[in-house]
């Protein structure tokens, strides 16, 4: 049986007003929804030459899009129909996360990969390497210099990671390497590469644009 690579991108359709809110300070509104689109369109550009490279992975890669806000058609009318849509759950983020993995691996997904659309530095190497690392690890974690992750990538569902985690906070890499731990997992960590949360990490968005 052909092992599947799956990669799912979490992120949100750019309404004005409630997508990137810390960056409305320093954006303005309309400025904060314009860098979700952005940063989504840059995101799924790695994807692609990630999935034109299929050298780099030892089996094929499907791609799924988890979106909060809009709809299946406004997402489609905006980034294609190349890719599945699929809305996220409800619940907290490690709830939308669970059920995510939950879903692909149900569907026969061997190694499943989650990002977001935050981090610009994260490249179609760095995600070819976490694929990599899934052949014999049982987690992958990229982890973000703010103390969270802007990757997570299993090769079975492990409910644990998911539930108990201080999401949005410095604890979220430490607690889920502490929950890895006491499960006895073989895991893989990444470079450390730096999301774009809040005014501050601007810089890091231009220079990946110049």
């Amino acid at each position: 049986m052909t092992e599947t690579n799956h990669l799912i991108v979490f992120t949100r359709y750019p309404e004005v007003g409630k997508t990137k809110t810390r960056l409305i300070p320093a954006l303005g509104a309309a400025g904060a929804a314009a860098l979700q689109r952005q940063m989504t369109e840059f995101t799924l550009k790695r994807v692609e030459k990630l999935a034109q490279q299929q050298d780099r992975l030892n089996s094929p890669l499907s791609v799924e899009i988890r979106f909060a806000g809009g709809d299946r058609s406004l997402m489609q009318d905006w980034l294609g129909s190349r890719w599945s849509y699929q809305p996220q759950a409800s619940g907290d983020l490690g709830e939308r996360m669970r059920l995510a993995f939950q879903s692909a691996f149900e569907t026969g997904s061997k190694h499943v990969v989650t990002i977001g659309i935050d981090c610009p530095e994260l490249d179609s190497a760095t995600l070819a390497q976490a694929f990599q690392a899934l052949q014999d690890h049982d987690l992958v974690l990229g982890p973000a210099t703010d103390g969270g992750y802007y990757l997570i990538g299993l090769r079975s569902l492990i409910p644990e990671l998911f539930s108990g985690i201080d999401w949005g906070t410095d604890q979220v890499f430490r607690q889920t390497i502490a929950v890895a731990k006491a499960k006895e997992l073989a895991i893989a960590t990444l470079a450390p590469l730096t999301d774009v949360d809040h005014p501050e990490d601007l810089p890091i968005w231009e220079a990946t644009q110049a």
